[in-house]
């Protein structure tokens, strides 16, 4: 409100105030302070400054028109007159001044809905921020256990292919020195039988026939001996008739049974297996076994073939002495390299491998080898 406004303001307070005490009658005085105080409230007037501009008025009529602000006859004050008047105007400033406050209180409480929501959202960042973090942090801690477990893994695996590549070429100085020490001995026996017996033919005829089944029964020697290497390298009756007799010819053959009993049983519909995975089967058993022979000193092995679900299962059980599974594991022996080529063997063909060993109940070999096929029942 400018000074000119305030001016203009205060003489239309003064004279309308003025007729208001002249009138004897309320009701035109009253519209009048009403509309004083619409004007006073659009000028954005307080009602402070209204009562000061009240008080002036008064006083200043006072000053002029003595007169005017006595007692009438009825002993009605004028005063008490022009304070119903300053009432009536004041109630529009006090009503805009209401609504204002209305307004402003509407506003503080969105305002205070808004800054609950911001403290509630800013909770919820900081509580996500904290999260992220320890995720973060935990993700780098796995990040680094993975890492140091990819390392080891990666040493394993070297140090493995090492030792296999070391185990293979002790597997073949040992095939090439049996075969040099037996089959060599043997067939170089044979060649000095048959020397002696070109010497003997014109001299003793009855003896000739002597050292002929002696030469016979070495050539006999070394074609088992052939046989058996050849058996133990690659069997022919997998390929030819399949894994149970094959494993039926293993059984009875195997090396250093020294009187341990072996059971075998299996159901017909292995043979419905692919080679590669009757080929597991039958190097899982060899290996199962062979271990059995060499260090369990069991008295008793069963080996059983039966279906599963839709794999085949092959177990393996010994009643000899017990080992500590992870140790052999960890160590450098040729028993290890042998139960992970086991394993590695019925993993290659998406099967599971497991081996259970507790003292006075001996040691299981298990593997189970996905099937898929036709079963025709068990047989012994």
């Amino acid at each position: 409100m400018t000074n000119t406004q305030k001016r203009q303001f205060d003489k239309r307070y003064q004279s309308t105030l003025q007729r208001h005490l002249r009138q004897r009658t309320n009701g035109r005085s009253e519209n009048a302070a009403h509309s004083l105080g619409d004007t006073a409230a659009s000028l954005g007037m307080s009602s402070l400054h209204l009562i000061r501009t009240h008080n002036h008025t008064v006083k200043a009529l006072n000053v002029t028109l003595p007169g005017q602000l006595a007692d009438d006859r009825n002993g009605n004050s004028p005063l008490s007159k022009a304070g119903v008047f300053l009432l009536e105007a004041m109630q529009p400033i006090e009503q805009t001044a209401a609504r204002h406050l209305q307004r402003l209180d509407g506003v503080v409480r969105e305002g205070a809905t808004k800054l609950t929501a911001t403290k509630r959202q800013m909770r919820r960042e900081v509580a996500r921020h904290w999260i992220c973090k320890r995720q973060l942090a935990q993700g780098t801690q796995h990040y680094g256990q993975l890492l140091a477990q990819s390392r080891r893994m990666q040493d394993q695996s070297r140090r493995l292919a090492h030792q296999i590549l070391s185990a293979q070429e002790e597997e073949r100085k040992e095939i090439s020195r049996e075969l040099h020490d037996e089959v060599a001995q043997i067939l170089a026996g044979i060649n000095v039988k048959l020397a002696s017996l070109n010497e003997a033919s014109a001299i003793n005829g009855r003896g000739l026939r002597k050292r002929i089944a002696q030469t016979q029964r070495l050539v006999e020697q070394s074609v088992r001996v052939v046989h058996r290497y050849a058996r133990e390298l690659r069997p022919s009756l997998l390929d030819d008739l399949g894994l149970i007799p094959a494993l039926r010819s293993y059984i009875k053959d195997l090396p250093g049974r020294n009187g341990l009993l072996i059971k075998f049983t299996a159901f017909a519909g292995v043979e419905e297996l692919s080679n590669t995975r009757r080929t597991v089967l039958y190097r899982v058993a060899q290996e199962a076994l062979t271990n059995v022979a060499r260090h369990a000193h069991a008295r008793l092995a069963t080996v059983r073939i039966r279906k599963i679900h839709d794999a085949v299962c092959l177990e393996v059980h010994d009643n000899g002495r017990s080992f500590r599974v992870e140790r052999i594991l960890s160590s450098n022996t040729s028993t290890r390299l042998g139960l992970l080529g086991m394993r590695e063997r019925v993993e290659m063909v998406g099967g599971a491998f497991a081996i259970e060993s507790a003292p006075g109940k001996g040691t299981t070999v298990r593997a189970e080898i996905p099937f898929h096929g036709n079963l025709r029942g068990e047989r012994s």
